[in-house]
């Protein structure tokens, strides 16, 4: 009679055991499958011509999600490393130093650290970063412009109608191909196909 229980108990053990694998895997190949679903949807994805870009500040406030996909991008080889950065300071500000007064972001994304006498390097913290364009704008009107904005795709669930393009002033938004979701000032590409206005390809 134990004998017959303690069988029981690892038929049991043996079924719940199967059940969480087949559970696990059929939850992983959902994952997987919403994955390359997510990647390969028309092959196209949304982003931000920063060339267009007139930072209106809507990305931060019409994206689907909060904080917004967009977000700040640097381009380290382009930045002057700046003592006095328009994107970093506000304007007219009266000391070049990290206070919360003297900074333009208003979420504290941007940081600021010396290197040597004047230099200082400004990294991006994306998860502080809400899209506002406040340093973008501020670093393209008194500096190289190497702050832009940019569709962080591993963030963006690539709505096929996609609320910051609808509202996009400048048709700033447009479609690319996934397998190159990025785009930098100045650059030029013939695969480019739609824009805000012609919704989804």
């Amino acid at each position: 009679m134990a004998e017959k229980k303690s069988d029981k108990n690892v038929d049991r053990r043996g079924f719940i055991k199967n059940g969480l694998n087949t559970t696990a895997a059929l939850a992983l190949g959902g994952i997987a499958g919403f994955t390359i679903t997510k990647s390969t949807k028309g092959d196209m994805v949304w982003q931000i011509d920063p060339d267009k870009c007139i930072q209106c500040e809507k990305c931060a406030t019409n994206c689907v999600l909060y904080p917004s996909a967009v977000k700040c991008i640097h381009a380290y080889a382009m930045c002057g490393y700046c003592k006095l950065c328009g994107g970093y300071h506000r304007p007219g500000t009266k000391r070049l130093d990290t206070a919360a007064e003297s900074q333009l972001c208003p979420t504290n994304a941007i940081k600021r650290t010396y290197v040597e006498d004047p230099f200082f390097e400004y990294t991006i913290d994306e998860e502080l970063c809400i899209g506002c364009a406040k340093c973008v704008k501020g670093c393209s009107a008194f500096g190289n412009g190497s702050l832009f904005l940019q569709v962080r795709h591993d963030i963006c669930v690539n709505c096929n109608e996609c609320n910051i393009a609808k509202n996009c002033p400048a048709d700033a938004w447009v479609r690319v191909p996934a397998s190159d979701p990025y785009l930098f000032r100045g650059e030029v590409r013939d695969n480019r196909t739609a824009t805000s206005e012609s919704g989804d390809v």
